[in-house]
């Protein structure tokens, strides 16, 4: 039996390559994508389904799109938790709710797009920050590909311009996000707020579309 996984999904380059990626070693892709609304627009919200319409173009795989509120989520960690750590949380609650969905849509795991290093988020303290709080096992297949490999493959696919298409990046990024969270610390600032509510809250409020942009059975 394949392997299934729930794969985060954003408007960006990395995520589809990383999806087309795990496809191609025989996973079968559940799409989860956090809506980062009002900190970005409605062209980079509509990046995701247009994505997933193109990944189960290439990979011949009807696949589920799940989208869940993440903005409100944002503005509790901006009000009550350390600004610097703005970034580290908001991965860390993404990764917690994909996590509850690809459970009950009876995934093995949840990936992700990430690349060692990339921005700030992406640093090996980070990272292992950020991962803690989950509930499934996390894959990361482009962890050490470089950035301009990733984009060759995202060109060969067809998902490259789509990503790079018109939309806001996230407004709500702080002047200086923290590179080396230590676990301590990342759990010290999720204290702060009523993170199992929150995730609670998402994954209740999270819907789901098939590739006609209907509501899923």
């Amino acid at each position: 039996m394949p392997h299934k996984v729930g794969m985060l999904i954003s408007g960006g380059i990395d995520s589809p390559v990383a999806a087309y990626m795990l496809a191609r070693q025989g996973f079968d892709l559940v799409a989860i994508n956090l809506d980062n609304r009002p900190f970005t627009d409605d062209n980079q919200f509509e990046k995701a389904p247009a994505l997933i319409r193109k990944l189960s173009e290439v990979t011949g795989q009807d696949i589920k799109l799940w989208v869940a509120p993440h903005g409100a989520n944002q503005v509790q960690f901006a009000r009550k938790a350390d600004r610097h750590m703005q970034c580290v949380l908001c991965r860390r609650m993404m990764w917690s709710v994909a996590a509850e969905i690809a459970r009950a849509e009876g995934c093995e795991f949840i990936a992700t797009g990430e690349s060692l290093g990339q921005v700030a988020s992406q640093t090996l303290p980070n990272i292992e920050s950020e991962n803690a709080a989950p509930s499934l096992p996390m894959l990361r297949p482009l962890i050490g590909f470089d950035k301009m490999d990733i984009e060759a493959i995202a060109k060969r696919i067809g998902t490259y311009s789509i990503s790079t298409g018109p939309g806001a990046c996230c407004t709500i990024v702080p002047d200086k996000p923290v590179t080396n969270a230590t676990l301590l610390r990342t759990d010290a600032e999720a204290a702060k707020v009523d993170f199992e509510g929150m995730k609670k809250r998402a994954v209740q409020e999270a819907f789901a579309y098939d590739l006609q942009g209907n509501p899923a059975v």
